[in-house]
């Protein structure tokens, strides 16, 4: 009687590993080289200071609102 197959192997296993590191290592490379994470930050620098700008109209336009329920 032939022994069933089940599963995969373990050579198998570290072959796809390898491979995978691999293309994660081509892809950060890839990334880095571009300025993806640069453009990442300064993104983000420009959303925190949208952000503040933001809030200085809105707390400008309670003030006046506010005002204008004194009258």
């Amino acid at each position: 009687m032939k022994k069933e197959q089940k599963g995969i192997t373990l050579v198998a296993l570290v072959i796809t590993i390898i491979i995978l590191l691999i293309l994660a290592g081509i892809s950060i490379a890839t990334l880095s080289q571009t300025g993806l994470f640069q453009k990442a930050k300064e993104a983000k620098e420009k959303s925190i200071n949208a952000q503040g700008v933001e809030n200085n109209t809105l707390g400008e336009y309670e003030n006046a609102f506010n005002e204008y329920g004194n009258y």
